[in-house]
């Protein structure tokens, strides 16, 4: 994706600087492609609406730059449209040297700091002044229930953008929040931050990453950026991969969970994995929010690959994905269109606020991109797109369970051949239809009651039965174990039809009849 701010800032001294310290061929990238970063997307605005202070630079016809500090209520600086920002000016400040320099020089650039999550937020724009003779314009930026008295407003128009690297970024703390840190803590719960404590190494793998960035996608989603430990250039990775990730989780037992790297494959410098924090989850996604900060060492396997990418040249994919399930779709469409195969992404949530990779995905080039909302009222038509494509798309999928299903329902009704569709789970997700079901063990002669709600593979475990499993989703066959009476649900992407006959694998699976019995 192209960088606005990039064009703007990267002058010839500044590449020549950028080749002389080797970093020149990491920004080449941002120069590339349509202009994006002077559209505010909603990731930049709820940012800034939670900002209560930001810097503001100025020029003077002197020449020397000018820095103010600009404080209010959260949210006093405010996001008019994708294009603009509005502040009111607080009478306080008698010298007047920001508003003298911005009446003979319109350039401002300003930082907005997120100090205890060490992000920050630099912005290009031009200045417009906005006094009492415009009465109704100034009233708009005054915010409410901020008793300070109102001079003037500032309208300023964005000409680009860029979120900085966190690193130096030293956490700094509020009242309110210390006070909710301390509550936290005492009331047991675990630390949100590890600043300040002694560096975090986590894991055995071979594979040495340091957490290099932090972004907030949304107000659940986080993406984590890992570099090499030894800045050595990482292993490559084929689009759609994943890699497993150390985790401790809150009783401190320590596991692996699989994310998707939803980075450009094409880069070696960096990989990116988007963690969605699952409330109701196992406490992997809680953990990860909770303990991954700037610097935490993480010592992983190499990435590997579940999504078959075979494909005949000139192929064409419809790329389908479903809230979080974005992620290894990501990969794909920065990845096939380069290919040769002519790509569609069609990206379905709940709320255009909570799409991960949204506004970034529209600047992609290559692949045609649609959006569906739900709080836009905008609805993904499965029957309709998969009806109307070519007969020999092959469709890449990943989604909550009731996306797969209608997806696997439409392809049978089509006639379109299992080939053609390439899935990837979540991990266990139950259906409405689901009922509770006894597991017989052969070997051991237990049975165990397993919940609607339950995974055959998580019951199993929690009564202390040692079953193989890896990637927890259906597409490893690692915990495929041998049935014999009973009607096996298969939901896996691993078995063939002739090992379904006597295979199940527990961790996606569940069974039709009331019983079943594992050959354990």
């Amino acid at each position: 994706m192209s960088h606005q701010y990039a064009k703007l800032m990267f002058t010839d001294s500044v590449k020549d600087i950028q080749r002389q310290q080797r970093s020149r061929s990491n920004y080449e990238r941002m120069e590339q492609g349509e202009d994006v970063n002077y559209l505010l997307s909603n990731v930049e605005a709820d940012f800034i609406a939670q900002r209560d202070s930001f810097y503001m630079a100025s020029v003077s016809e002197t020449g020397w730059p000018y820095v103010q500090h600009r404080g209010g209520p959260a949210g006093f600086m405010r996001v008019l449209d994708a294009r603009t920002l509005g502040f009111a000016d607080f009478s306080g400040n008698r010298q007047y040297i920001s508003t003298g320099n911005v009446s003979v020089n319109d350039r401002v650039s300003l930082i907005f700091m997120d100090y205890p999550n060490r992000r920050r937020l630099k912005l290009l724009g031009r200045v417009e002044q906005v006094g009492p003779d415009q009465p109704e314009r100034l009233a708009s930026l005054k915010p409410q229930r901020y008793r300070a008295k109102v001079e003037r407003g500032f309208i300023i128009h964005v000409e680009a953008f860029d979120w900085n690297c966190p690193q130096h970024i030293t956490p700094r703390f509020s009242e309110q929040e210390v006070e909710q840190i301390l509550a936290r803590r005492l009331a047991g719960q675990a630390p949100s931050s590890t600043s300040g404590a002694e560096p975090v190494v986590l894991g055995d793998g071979p594979l040495a990453l340091e957490i290099s960035g932090i972004r907030q996608l949304s107000e659940n989603i986080r993406a984590y950026e890992l570099r090499s430990k030894d800045h050595q250039p990482l292993p490559p990775f084929s689009p759609g991969a994943h890699i497993k990730v150390p985790v401790i989780l809150p009783d401190g037992t320590r596991d692996l969970r699989h994310y998707s790297l939803c980075s450009d494959p094409t880069r070696t410098d960096r990989y990116e994995i988007a963690v969605l924090n699952q409330a109701n989850g196992k406490g992997g996604s809680a953990a990860i929010h909770q303990t991954y900060q700037l610097g935490v060492t993480l010592h992983c396997e190499t990435p590997s690959n579940y999504f078959d990418l075979s494909l005949q040249p000139g192929q064409p994919v419809m790329l389908i994905a479903g809230g979080i399930g974005i992620t290894p779709v990501k990969a794909l469409a920065h990845a096939l269109p380069t290919r040769g195969h002519p790509t569609e992404l069609h990206y379905a949530g709940k709320q255009r606020k909570a799409m991960a990779f949204a506004d970034e995905l529209q600047g992609v080039p290559g692949p045609i991109t649609r959006l569906y909302a739900g709080d836009q009222d905008r609805r993904l038509n499965l029957p309709e797109l998969m009806k109307q494509a070519d007969r020999q798309t092959v469709f890449f999928v990943c989604g909550p369970e009731r996306l797969l299903r209608e997806v696997q329902v439409l392809a049978t009704r089509l006639a379109i051949p299992a080939s053609q569709i390439r899935m990837e789970r979540f991990g266990f997700e139950p259906s409405e239809d689901d009922q509770p079901v006894l597991l017989k063990l052969a070997e051991s002669g237990r049975e165990i009651q397993v919940p609607a709600q339950t995974s055959l593979l998580d019951a199993l475990l929690e009564n202390g039965i040692d079953a193989p499993f890896s990637c927890q989703t259906g597409q490893c066959k690692q915990c495929a174990v041998g049935y014999s009476d009973g009607t096996p649900d298969h939901r896996d992407r691993v078995l063939t039809q002739e090992e379904r006959k006597t295979l199940i694998c527990p961790c996606v699976s569940r069974a039709s009849s009331p019983s079943l019995t594992l050959t354990l």
